[in-house]
């Protein structure tokens, strides 16, 4: 009996693990719109988070504003404009500018005033403005 619930055990771990990261599916673009601190990236949802300093400003024209801040100093501040879409509950956002290759992100937590996604290599934890 006891080898039963051995045996089960991990396997619902494992299906309570699933349903805690369930991600969620963006309507349209109106989910997102406005400025949001992206202010840590992580390679794995419970890893270490690096601290950044980005501004991103989803913009109704299918735009995404990025202000990137040094924190050393050396260049101050960078701006540069990505295209971006909402397609089948994801965000879909060129990963450099003038090129037409595109990375999906999921949506994997969302509230009025935070945000997280996972993307092609890195979870990116997001606050509204």
């Amino acid at each position: 009996m006891i080898k039963k619930y051995i045996k089960i055990l991990p396997l619902t771990a494992m299906l309570f693990a699933f349903s805690a990261q369930a991600d969620v599916a963006l309507k349209d673009e109106s989910d997102i719109l406005g400025k949001w601190n992206l202010y840590a990236e992580a390679t794995k949802i419970d890893g270490e988070k690096k601290n950044v300093t980005v501004e991103w400003d989803f913009q109704p024209n299918g735009v995404l504003q990025t202000t990137s801040t040094d924190s050393v100093g050396r260049t101050k501040e960078m701006k540069i404009a990505i295209k971006y879409s909402v397609e089948n509950g994801a965000i879909k956002k060129q990963t450099t500018p003038g090129r037409e290759k595109y990375e999906s992100c999921k949506v994997i937590e969302k509230d009025a005033n935070q945000m997280t996604l996972k993307c092609a290599y890195l979870f990116f934890f997001l606050k509204k403005l």
